[in-house]
């Protein structure tokens, strides 16, 4: 039998995280040895200290940022237990796990912050010029909503382009691997259907409430918001500078109101969410892989530690043991 469930997961370095918000968060993570590790992650969020905090469009801010936050420590945990971190020369001296851990920290660090200045300049800097190289050939300045529309179209282009192109770097599709294995085995819980390879593997890949999803629906809620904001202060938009600025103020407004919309499109199948979610859906084709089956069993142990799943075979060896 079909069920709503607001489990939710990340793609990993050779793991995958799933959350249950009514229960833990759990993760897998396909260790060298080809075992799996499963650990579980302490995630309590601001929002159940501060009431104010879980209101509508705000609490879509907050859940953003701590995402952001909890992906990048989960993203350097899977590393290390894969790892992925260690040398591949193999040396007659000992590793110093704390020297080892020390540096990946540093290059985390400096890769997320050149990826910020990349993303300042990829997704806000190109469009904006662009739209203002594209009013200098025509010779006259566009309207707000075409000027809205095609900065966001430009965004899109570049979105799109740069999640196609790291798609072929080798360990970037195995992560969009993890992601498609993910979406397919929530479905299949979903579906009431026992969490087997076979089962998972005949699930759709592309899910409504998929982070993928979230970033189109942003740079659509940006277009409604950036117009009503070029008619209110006309004048921003002229100054190059100041209006990348104004963009970088409206992301808590675009990602909350983004969030409200995510959330009812994954608790809603309709004509209505269908359509809203459509681009998400199609860029998922991108962002998520065909998974392979060490892929699935790596979703699967994650999702039934963290919804407390136990096999009938499983419950049965522990009731003998008794």
């Amino acid at each position: 039998m079909a069920k709503y469930t607001s489990i939710g997961g990340q793609a990993l370095i050779e793991g995958i995280m799933m959350k249950n918000p009514q229960k833990k968060t759990a993760l897998a993570v396909r260790k060298p040895d080809k075992t799996i590790d499963i650990s579980f992650i302490d995630d309590k969020s601001i929002k159940e200290k501060f009431a104010i905090l879980r209101l509508p469009i705000i609490r879509g801010v907050v859940t953003y940022i701590e995402t952001m936050i909890q992906g990048y420590r989960l993203m350097m945990k899977s590393a290390e237990i894969s790892g992925f971190t260690d040398l591949e020369e193999e040396t007659t001296e000992p590793k110093d796990e704390k020297k080892q851990s020390a540096l990946m920290a540093v290059i985390m660090t400096i890769g997320s912050v050149l990826g910020v200045a990349l993303a300042l300049v990829l997704f806000l800097g190109i469009p904006r010029y662009a739209v203002q190289g594209l009013e200098w050939l025509a010779g006259n300045k566009f309207s707000e909503i075409a000027r809205s529309g095609i900065e966001q179209l430009i965004k899109l282009a570049v979105l799109v382009a740069y999640m196609w192109g790291v798609s072929f770097m080798k360990d970037i599709r195995r992560v969009f691997g993890y992601h498609g294995a993910e979406h397919k085995t929530i479905f299949c819980y979903e579906a009431g259907l026992p969490l087997t390879v076979e089962n998972v593997k005949r699930q759709k890949r592309f899910h409504p409430r998929c982070g993928t999803s979230f970033l189109i629906l942003m740079v659509l809620v940006s277009m409604v918001v950036s117009t009503v904001v070029q008619m209110i202060f006309p004048a921003v938009y002229d100054i190059g500078w100041a209006w990348i600025l104004a963009k970088i103020l409206m992301l808590p407004l675009i990602c909350g109101i983004g969030y409200e919309v995510l959330k009812l499109c994954g608790k809603y199948d309709n004509i209505i969410t269908k359509i809203i979610s459509a681009p998400g859906m199609w860029m998922q084709r991108i962002t998520t892989k065909e998974p392979e089956d060490d892929m699935i069993e790596i979703a699967i142990a994650a999702l039934k530690a963290c919804d407390e799943i136990v096999d009938e075979k499983e419950e049965a060896d522990t009731n003998d043991n008794i």
